[in-house]
């Protein structure tokens, strides 16, 4: 096993590592190295087999993933059970794709796998950083069985449709273009520059929330790169995966509504970790609780007895939104507090008093002056000691509001809480 730099003849040629069971499904892997081969790629095959070894030579063997865990595979065989032994192959695996991307050897990769194969996929693919190509052909992709927090920011996945046991011409349109897609991927993506600080901030769409709609232009005069992150599920669960990396130099997170969702059972979750990385990663976060008076549930679904008797609104066919009672809010400014106390770096909270979303304006459905009053009172109570405090009294819509967060913003850059931006 070599991971030294590519001769310079190889780089014209994206490799694209092709990572699978060759034991159990080396026509399919097989077949998968000659589309990326068509396809002007160079596949380079990651055997991660457990208890024997493929019929044809893999670049890297099961024995190199079981090294690159730091044990061997007759260890990993004893190690207890099949789940066991997968964790420890994807441990390697994870390691070995890292360095290999980390020397040039790697523009991408894509990983085939059922329930077990997926399991490692996600791992691998957590383990390449943002803009390198990562594809999963599963016979689970887009199922409820995989959990939003493991799913890396940038991962594209396909079903592997029909081709559980062997090649038929439905499995090969499926993985000639899984192929196509990667080698294609690796062509023209666009890695990201970091030429100026990166500033992560959570929203809604503008007809929920606006405020960056100003903070954004403002924030690139002063000579940052800002990413706004949708905040229905996955958007905030991209947002947690690069803050985990330390690759912001502070957040605006103005939009809470995937704590709330994951608080009340909701499909559209970022996972339980939401609102924590930035904290634990010792990114500075100015704080605001946009939508946190809101559940956001699939529209074509009946809502859940615990929130059929709240105020409604549908914002598309996909996806509708209830309110919280003032109990349930209370419970979330607590949840708040306690993810902010986990922080490492200065947090300052922005309470706007009139209101945390679009439609809880009077006249709007979801006004509920009760329910703002109670988590409002109940926030001022939750904010850990370690957080600077301020309350607006105006709407989270407003521009006061807006005004106000770039205050906060600037003197912690004049402070050198915050680097200055590049212009």
């Amino acid at each position: 096993m070599s991971l030294g730099a590519p001769s310079p003849e190889d780089r014209s040629i994206p490799s694209v590592l092709v990572i699978g069971t060759g034991d159990t499904k080396s026509d399919e892997l097989q077949f998968m190295a000659t589309m990326i081969s068509q396809a002007g790629g160079k596949p380079v095959m990651v055997d991660v087999s457990i208890l024997s070894d493929p019929p044809y030579k893999p670049d890297y063997s099961r024995h190199d993933i079981a090294k690159a865990a730091g044990t061997s595979i007759e260890a990993i065989i004893g190690s207890g059970d099949e789940n066991s032994a997968m964790s420890l192959m994807s441990t390697g695996a994870s390691a070995l794709v890292g360095m290999l991307h980390a020397t040039g050897k790697a523009d991408g990769v894509i990983i085939l796998g059922g329930s077990m194969g997926t399991d490692l996929a996600l791992d691998v693919a957590a383990a390449l950083p943002l803009g390198v190509p990562k594809f999963v052909v599963s016979t689970i992709a887009y199922s409820h069985l995989v959990p939003p927090e493991r799913i890396a920011p940038d991962l594209m996945m396909i079903l592997w449709a029909g081709g559980l046991y062997g090649l038929n011409d439905v499995c090969r349109a499926v993985l000639s273009q899984a192929c196509g897609a990667v080698v294609g991927a690796t062509r023209s993506s666009v890695r990201p520059r970091a030429n100026r600080p990166l500033i992560g901030m959570t929203s809604l769409g503008s007809t929920c929330l606006k405020y960056m709609k100003h903070l954004k232009p403002e924030l690139e005069k002063r000579g940052y790169e800002v990413a706004v992150f949708h905040s229905t599920g996955m958007g905030g669960r991209a947002f947690e995966a690069i803050a985990a990396q330390n690759g912001f130099v502070a957040v605006f997170d103005f939009c809470m509504q995937e704590v709330v969702n994951h608080q009340n059972g909701t499909v559209v979750t970022s996972g339980p970790d939401r609102m924590e990385n930035a904290g634990r990663a010792g990114i500075p976060q100015i704080v605001a609780p946009g939508a946190a008076d809101m559940v956001d549930l699939p529209a074509w679904q009946p809502l859940p007895a615990p929130l059929a008797d709240r105020p409604y609104h549908a914002h598309n066919r996909l996806i509708g939104s209830v309110t919280t009672s003032p109990d349930g809010r209370r419970a979330t400014a607590v949840l708040i507090g306690e993810k902010l106390a986990v922080a490492q770096a200065p947090v300052a909270f922005l309470l706007p008093l009139a209101g945390v979303q679009e439609w809880d304006q009077p006249g709007e459905p979801l006004h509920d002056p009760e329910g703002l009053e109670a988590f409002t009172d109940a926030m001022r109570l939750a904010i850990p000691a370690s957080v600077t405090f301020h309350e607006i009294d105006a709407h989270i819509n407003s521009p006061q509001f807006s005004t106000k967060a770039l205050a906060v913003f600037d003197a912690w850059v004049s402070q050198g809480i915050i680097p200055e931006g590049k212009p």
